[in-house]
């Protein structure tokens, strides 16, 4: 047994927007996400791709038989509004079933889907069914780095008016080497372009970029970004958390991989980062010659 372990809503949000070519939703064994909720609070809504927990005549719960369990990378099973703090709840009971046959952890989702509809009520949904041409087409949001508040993402999603207005964007840092996006909502209270490429000297800009996310973060919801959203805006995300967290570079990155598995941030970046981290820690910085870097 993998056993069974909480995940909060931000946690669920970005493992539905990670994404390579495609949205990771296409892969058959990446996510499965489990309704243990009502039939009929189920077809009034459900978090998308989420499938409703089987059950027999005596109302037990079933083992799914659309899917080989012990594969799946990530399993997260959810009712109505199960926490942490619950000793039981459906969720709870529904995890227990599966945890005998999975690999990995049974997540269950604090808060349950109450919480996590109100935090991303554009993750709701009527649909029962997806063809995988559907979830080809599916376009990730940008991957949620500070609850509410800081998220990173690359270009296309950054020029995305929909994301603008469902994440509530009231700034931009654009790290791209020369595409400006269009402002059109006045809601938007600053946008800060350092136009840039692999042989920029991040650390010389840290301190002004760092300013700029603490004061637009006061204010409201904050998009980093930058061409592919793997390396520039990745960097600047782990200085700033470096910066505000007052933690090493070595947590700063295990905090935005788990947002996003795909980042690569170039060489050059992670020596920036570790003299960064010297300054903010005052010691030595991290030793990135380690090939966890």
């Amino acid at each position: 047994m993998a056993g069974i372990i909480f995940c909060e809503a931000t946690e669920l949000y970005n493992l539905l927007n990670q994404y390579t070519r495609y949205s990771r939703l296409t892969e058959p064994i990446y996510l499965y996400l489990v309704d243990v909720r009502t039939k009929s609070q189920y077809d009034e809504s459900h978090v998308i791709t989420a499938k409703r927990a089987r059950r027999d005549a005596d109302g037990n719960y079933l083992l799914p038989q659309d899917i080989e369990l012990e594969c799946v990378k990530y399993c997260v099973v959810y009712d109505g509004h199960t926490k942490s703090s619950d000793e039981e709840g459906p969720a709870i009971q529904y995890a227990t079933l599966l945890e005998v046959v999975s690999l990995q952890p049974i997540r269950v989702l604090n808060g349950g889907y109450e919480f996590f509809s109100a935090c991303y009520p554009f993750f709701r949904t009527q649909k029962l069914f997806y063809v995988p041409q559907e979830l080809d087409a599916f376009e990730p949001y940008p991957v949620e780095i500070l609850p509410a508040k800081l998220y990173m993402g690359d270009f296309k999603q950054a020029s995305n008016k929909q994301v603008e207005k469902n994440l509530k964007i009231k700034a931009y840092l654009n790290l791209c080497h020369a595409k400006e996006i269009i402002i059109t909502e006045e809601n938007i209270t600053a946008v800060l372009h350092i136009p840039s490429s692999e042989e920029t000297n991040f650390l010389s800009h840290f301190r002004m970029t760092c300013g700029f996310l603490d004061e637009q973060l006061d204010k409201g919801t904050v998009l980093v970004f930058s061409t592919l959203g793997i390396s520039r805006c990745c960097t600047i995300v782990m200085a700033y958390l470096i910066h505000s967290q007052k933690i090493s570079l070595k947590d700063s990155w295990a905090h935005v991989q788990k947002c996003k598995a795909t980042i690569r941030p170039h060489r050059d970046f992670v020596h920036q980062l570790s003299k960064w981290e010297e300054v903010i820690l005052k010691k030595n910085g991290t030793d990135v010659s380690d090939p966890y870097y």
